[in-house]
């Protein structure tokens, strides 16, 4: 049997290739009945059961969600904003306004032009503009914003395994 030796913080997992099935199913489709991956892969569901349980324990899987369309709950704008603060010394507090935006979905504290890199979902461009002009560069220690409009997004996956 071959065996991936993946590190995960300071854990070393072994993924052999049924971990990898399992896998890439339910990458695939978390709702994937674990009954049918273990007639495919050729063992019991109970075993199916651990080998999920040890790959969460490994912190592998971060856990199952639902993915909802933004588009039809008619959020029809994307956009990246670059976040500049007036001191590195002020990013506490305003990852903590941040949070309480509902429209910003993901954060990152980057290297580069920005302290903060924040991907927004919009109804629109006006709602975008209000949402910049009073709720973004109204935080305390943001001394400007630079903002990119997605136009088409034709990559949306996770890392292969």
């Amino acid at each position: 049997m071959t065996f991936i030796h993946i590190y995960i913080m300071t854990k070393k997992l072994k993924i052999d290739g049924i971990d990898k099935i399992i896998i890439k199913r339910l990458v695939n489709d978390a709702r994937t009945p674990v009954l049918g991956i273990a007639r495919e892969v050729g063992i019991s569901g109970a075993a199916i059961h651990q080998r999920l349980r040890k790959l969460e324990e490994s912190d592998l899987i971060d856990g199952y969600k639902m993915v909802l369309n933004p588009k039809a709950l008619g959020y029809t704008t994307t956009a990246f904003v670059g976040v500049f603060l007036d001191s590195s010394s002020l990013y506490s507090s305003a990852i903590k306004r941040l949070k309480e935006i509902p429209e910003i979905v993901e954060s990152h504290y980057t290297t580069g032009n920005y302290a903060v890199f924040i991907k927004i979902m919009c109804k629109n461009n006006e709602d975008l503009m209000h949402l910049l002009n009073k709720d973004i560069q109204t935080i305390k220690g943001v001394s400007r914003t630079e903002t990119f409009i997605s136009l088409d997004q034709q990559i949306n996956r996770q890392i292969k395994i």
